[in-house]
């Protein structure tokens, strides 16, 4: 009798694990189900992707539209370094392009130059791009000098929407204040723009452009309120200046504090003569001021996703 009774309690032990270990696979199974219908189910064209190609050359692809920003095409050592400025007997740009000028203007559909400066508007640029390709620039000079270089499609960008995606630009200033008192040296550095990408249902963009940290900055930020800020951190130096012409690491922890919930995109480095901050030293002093999670530094190639 007990035999049996034991027998038989084995028994319904057995039936109701099995039972149980078959609930709790199915449950598992509708939750992966679950978790797999929500990654299906996200609308990428909602994603932001911005691709560092080298020194200030970006693609951003955003809201089915992609532009690339600040073209410099040419291979390594091509030119002579730039006069009067920190390690100018360096040939630029210090290294190559990652990707084929041809592969890097795959899909795009504009390009935005915010000056006309060799490293952000080069020869091997000019000659690769489309002269059809629709192109956007800060004032009416650098509309004629891209005109005459037989571009057909050139657009003065202040506040323009293009497929869908509203263009604003925004100011700066390319050097310091001490600097434009010298009008030769005013002339050389002259004007540069950064501009702000905002589209329905986009996190908004806002690449600030060859400028040091000014009012227009915090301005912008306090206004557009973006998520995602590019900065051009290589702190460039002149000869005779202990400033910088554009931004550094000390800029990068400024816009940390002026938009904690935004990612500084820092970019700009290691590839021109007068660049005095590398992204080895940058990484780190945003990992000394313990902000390392708010700013990313791609390397050359590298794509970043918001």
């Amino acid at each position: 009798m007990i035999y049996l009774l034991l027998n038989n309690w084995i028994w319904n032990m057995n039936k109701f694990l099995s039972s149980s270990v078959i609930a709790l696979s199915l449950t598992i199974a509708s939750v992966n189900l679950y978790a797999n219908d929500k990654v299906v189910e996200r609308d990428t064209s909602k994603v932001t992707h911005i691709q560092e190609i080298r020194n200030a050359t970006i693609k951003v692809s955003y809201a089915d539209t992609t532009f690339l920003v600040d073209p410099m095409f040419a291979k390594k050592g091509f030119y002579e370094g730039f006069p009067n400025t920190y390690r100018s007997y360096l040939r630029n740009p210090l290294v190559d392009l990652p990707i084929q000028p041809e592969t890097i203007l795959e899909g795009v559909d504009a390009i935005i130059i915010t000056h006309t400066h060799l490293d952000h508007w080069d020869d091997a640029a000019q000659a690769t791009i489309p002269k059809n390709m629709p192109i956007f620039v800060q004032n009416k000079q650098d509309q004629k000098t891209i005109q005459s270089q037989g571009f057909k499609d050139v657009h003065i960008l202040t506040q323009t929407t293009f497929q869908g995606v509203q263009l604003t630009k925004i100011g700066g200033q390319h050097g310091t204040d001490e600097m434009y008192l010298n009008a030769e040296l005013k002339a050389s550095l002259g004007e540069a723009m950064g501009m702000v990408f905002e589209a329905a249902g986009h996190e908004t963009v806002y690449v600030a452009g060859d400028t040091i940290w000014r009012p227009e900055i915090d301005q912008s930020i306090q206004k557009f309120n973006p998520d995602v800020i590019v900065l051009n951190t290589g702190n460039a130096l002149l000869d005779g200046f202990k400033e910088s012409i554009i931004m550094g690491k000390e800029d990068t922890y400024h816009a940390v504090q002026k938009a904690p919930n935004a990612k500084i995109v820092a970019v700009h480095m290691d590839a021109i003569n007068h660049m005095s901050l590398t992204r080895a030293q940058l990484s780190d002093y945003v990992e000394t001021k313990g902000i390392q999670d708010k700013v990313l530094i791609p390397i050359d190639g590298e794509t970043l996703s918001f």
